[in-house]
């Protein structure tokens, strides 16, 4: 049997003929649960100072808002394959979208960060559950000809709702409060329900597949993605490997996900079919995926951390500003299978990385002129890029993928796209905090009490300040000092921040080689 052939078969073969409106209308309530899963990812960003205010923590303990969301998220993802089998797709999923709403309402009324820790990671966890299985619908459910629609609705939850999340989040604080960014999950997440419970087929429970379950893999994915998560959420605010509680907890997660892969190869019956990674282009394609992963969190991180550190925006004017990444990407996506039935996949993908890649390198010049007007026209080219990159990157990481092993490979692919999302991340709050200190370094050694220029500069300000409530001209000099202070300051953080813009930039290009290497196949075939 052919590549070709193994991929129409099963399921799919069922479906070839015509797809049934109750089809189509199951898909489309599996997108929108997809949706509102990745949406509550990013949504709590721009409001992250109202809600530590809310609940009495610090900003320091309040990264565990958005942290233990993607804890649970990203461990429930991998195991929504055996779990769906054992509990059946229909009920599994009903149920867990019904403890989302539950545990979305739990969060809206939570007191104090224990509570709202807790609610968000059982959140995480059901959220976790929708994403994989929207893309096994599209794989098992719809003909070969007719998955790159679905593809590319998927592509929408994946790229739109990361972008909109903050927009969402922002006004809702603004004008609502806090807790209404939680309360808004119920309208879709109602309307998930009304499309989904008459149109999922019924199937037997196989609980039989409990005594059969892979519970060691299971047991060390999870506590190695939970200590892997904590030390990226924490590492940069406790130095590193300058805390011994980083350095226990990395031991922790290198020795449980090293056992984790060991027991899933050697398993008759895994949890996760790490296998399907010796596939050449199920391999690449996942981690150019995850590499999306990290550009696609981390520019949704780095643009709010600019305007909220740099032009003062509050929650809503920071939305307002990432719309524009959003709301241009419901105009392109639609184009998407049109341009694979004439274009090869692999053309696509690159052309939408090289995209995403300029919008970066475009935002490596920031001045603290720049703002949210400023910032529109590389939004929308980034926008245009990550667009057309997805739907195309899921096809060809997917063509030899059998109908039988969808939905394994559909947790595999999800979960790394959100780990390069929480790695991205990190890695770009670390960068952020070095090359402040760097460049803090650079202009500190030009700025000095010796220097005529600085001088003059001091003085006028001394001036300026005798002139303004400072009848003491040492205390007026003084604060001139501290006003030159804070513009080194300034200009150290906005030089930092244009720096992670090119790191992204970077990745992406990293991320264009990995799929050139891929086994290219022709739009038609690979969608």
């Amino acid at each position: 049997m052919s590549t070709s052939d193994a991929v129409v078969a099963g399921p799919i073969e069922a479906a070839s003929e015509a797809v049934s409106a109750r089809t189509w209308v199951a898909v489309i309530g599996c997108m929108l649960g997809a949706l509102i899963a990745v949406l509550d990812i990013q949504i709590v960003n721009s409001s992250l100072p109202n809600i530590e205010g809310g609940i009495g923590t610090g900003v320091d303990n309040g990264t565990w808002i958005s942290t233990s969301y993607l804890i649970g998220e990203i461990i429930m993802i991998p195991l929504t394959d055996y779990l769906s089998r054992v509990f059946g797709f229909r009920r599994f999923l009903l149920t867990n979208v019904m403890l989302f709403l539950m545990f979305s309402v739990g969060c809206a009324f939570a007191r104090n960060l224990g509570d709202m820790i807790a609610m968000r990671a059982l959140q995480g966890f059901c959220g976790g559950v929708m994403i994989p299985m929207a893309f096994t619908m599209v794989l098992t459910k719809l003909p070969r000809r007719q998955q790159p629609i679905g593809i590319a609705a998927f592509a929408v939850t994946a790229t739109f709702g990361p972008s909109i999340g903050p927009t969402i989040g922002g006004y809702l604080t603004e004008h609502y409060g806090w807790q209404y960014i939680f309360f808004v999950n119920l309208v879709p997440g109602v309307v998930m329900l009304a499309l989904l419970y008459p149109t999922l087929d019924r199937e037997p429970m196989r609980l039989g597949l409990l005594k059969e379950g892979d519970w060691y893999g299971i047991a060390t994915m999870a506590i190695g993605l939970a200590c892997l998560q904590t030390v990226l959420d924490e590492g940069n605010q406790d130095d590193w490997f300058g805390s011994p509680y980083i350095v226990h907890l990395s031991i922790a997660a290198a020795v449980m996900l090293g056992a984790f892969v060991v027991i899933e190869l050697r398993s008759t019956a895994p949890a996760v079919q790490l296998r399907l990674l010796a596939g050449r282009n199920f391999a690449l394609g996942t981690a150019a995926n995850a590499l999306v992963g990290f550009a696609l969190f981390g520019s949704v991180y780095i643009l709010p951390a600019y305007l909220d550190e740099v032009q003062g925006y509050n929650a809503e004017q920071i939305g307002l500003v990432l719309a524009w990444v959003g709301l241009p990407q419901l105009l392109v996506v639609p184009l998407v299978p049109a341009l694979l039935k004439r274009f090869d996949a692999r053309i696509l993908v690159c052309t939408g990385l090289a995209i995403f890649a300029l919008s970066c390198f475009l935002n490596t010049t920031l001045s603290f002129n720049d703002g949210g007007d400023q910032l529109r026209m590389t939004n929308i080219v980034r926008a245009l890029g990550q667009a057309i990159m997805i739907s195309p990157l899921v096809g060809i990481a997917m063509v030899d993928i059998k109908p039988s092993e969808s939905a394994a490979a559909s947790g595999v692919f999800n979960m790394m796209r959100s780990l390069g999302g929480a790695i991205g991340t990190a890695a770009l709050q670390t960068i952020i905090t070095k090359r402040e200190q760097f460049h803090s370094n650079i202009i500190g050694q030009s700025v000095t009490p010796y220097s005529t220029t600085d001088q003059s500069f001091l003085t006028n300000l001394q001036h300026y300040f005798l002139q303004h409530g400072f009848p003491d001209p040492a205390r007026a000099y003084h604060q001139a000092e501290i006003l030159l202070g804070n513009l080194v300051a300034q200009q150290s953080l906005i030089m930092a921040f244009s720096d992670t813009f090119y790191v992204l930039g970077v990745v992406m290009i990293v991320a264009i080689l990995m799929v050139i290497s891929m086994r290219g196949q022709p739009g038609k075939a690979a969608a």
